[in-house]
């Protein structure tokens, strides 16, 4: 079963998650959307991707805030070639099918 968490036994779940690969094919970013978390956001560190064959780890996260409460958290997953690409689709198809999302 695969998990998205960004504090260690804490699952999240996205929002949204949108996918944009380059012309050549060569590069791709997944963006992920959260709009409530079960993470303190005082404990956002990085959000790990974990399934059966490893895990994915990624820093770039964007907190957004509204009149100073949280509105949301945006993850930029960057994805340099085709088999990082590869690799991230199996990780995210496990988990959209683990929490029936497709």
């Amino acid at each position: 079963m695969a998990y998205i968490e960004f504090s260690r036994g804490v699952e999240e779940v996205p929002t949204s998650v949108r996918l944009l690969k380059s012309k050549t094919g060569e590069r791709g970013s997944a963006i992920f959307r959260f709009e409530t978390l079960n993470t303190p956001t005082n404990d956002l560190y990085g959000m790990r991707m974990v399934d059966s064959e490893g895990e994915l780890f990624c820093r770039e996260l964007r907190a957004k805030y509204i009149n100073g409460q949280f509105a949301a958290l945006e993850v930029i997953y960057e994805m340099a070639n085709q088999s990082e690409w590869d690799r991230f689709m199996r990780i995210i198809q496990e988990f959209s099918a683990s929490k029936n999302m497709c």
